[in-house]
């Protein structure tokens, strides 16, 4: 039994370290393995990295250059601003005071003068590393959204739903609406009425009423909310939603609709056939909802 016993410490004794020998055994192949160059590599990062692009400029975030003075002094021409596209893919849609990029919706760019490109300029444009390429984009700020009633009358302000808009952000010396007053109408849903800050400069939804799109812009073409000035660095700022669009009632739609403002943006004396319908509706649906609830209850 002894002798056993003092046998087995003399193998483990023996025995080699085998995690030593593991760990030479990948040293050796290491060494054995030729490195790639930064020569070879380059190639493949850049592949990456132009794919990385792409995925960010198609679904989160995307340049674009202002071409025109529309919407001074918030933007001015040469801005690039950044535009945010994820939050769309998620069923988020534009909201009063937001900026907004959106695609020609009936050709409103008629007879303006449209960038010429070249063909670096257009490929790193549908990557996203330029600004957008694309002379069939337009940036306004939205003023109404579906089922608001809006109207600006000459000499007074924009409203929304019955509230008048304080609009500092108008272009030094412009009126609110002096040159194309309108309304009051009501924007259908799924639509937004756009207008920009150069209000005396501004091809925006007043210009566009006897279009087929009746000046409004469907939502479906808005390709996202400009969030940011990234370009030049002196002109950097976020672009944020004004307070005058917080402000309380100013998304009571059903007010607005009670004074009469059918979807044709007619406003009748009194009470419209919509209001002076539904209050007639009301007495006689109360007297028949008695009528069955009784009934049941003797039943």
């Amino acid at each position: 039994m002894a002798v056993g016993a003092r046998s087995g410490r003399d193998e483990g004794e023996d025995r080699p370290d085998e995690d030593a020998v593991d760990r030479e055994a990948e040293d050796e192949g290491a060494a054995a393995r030729p490195h790639r160059s930064f020569w070879k590599e380059l190639p493949l990062l850049i592949g990456i990295a132009l794919l990385l692009a792409l995925l960010i400029k198609t679904f989160l975030v995307q340049a674009f250059s202002i071409p025109s003075d529309s919407m001074q002094n918030t933007l001015q021409r040469g801005d690039r601003v950044l535009v945010d596209k994820l939050t769309p893919w998620f069923g988020s849609e534009p909201e009063r005071g937001e900026v907004v990029v959106f695609h020609d919706p009936a050709n409103w760019l008629s007879g303006e003068p449209t960038p010429d490109p070249n063909l670096a300029q257009k490929v790193l444009s549908k990557i996203g590393l330029m600004p957008s390429a694309d002379e069939k984009d337009l940036i306004k700020r939205t003023i109404a959204i579906g089922g608001d009633t809006v109207e600006c009358k000459k000499g007074g302000p924009v409203v929304v739903n019955g509230k008048e808009l304080d609009e500092p952000y108008i272009y030094p010396g412009n009126t609110a609406c002096d040159d194309a007053p309108f309304g009051p109408l009501t924007v259908p849903k799924g639509k937004i009425w756009v207008m920009g800050d150069h209000r005396q400069n501004s091809q925006d939804s007043r210009y566009h009423m006897q279009d087929s799109t009746g000046g409004f812009v469907p939502v479906d073409k808005v390709v996202g909310r400009a969030v940011v000035v990234a370009w030049p660095i002196n002109r950097w700022a976020t672009l944020p939603v004004p307070d005058t669009f917080d402000q309380p009632g100013i998304g009571n739609q059903a007010a607005a609709s009670a004074l009469g403002l059918d979807a044709a943006g007619l406003a009748p004396a009194g009470l419209g056939p919509a209001a002076l319908g539904l209050t007639g509706a009301v007495p006689v649906v109360l007297w028949r909802r008695r009528r069955l609830t009784s009934g049941r209850t003797a039943g």
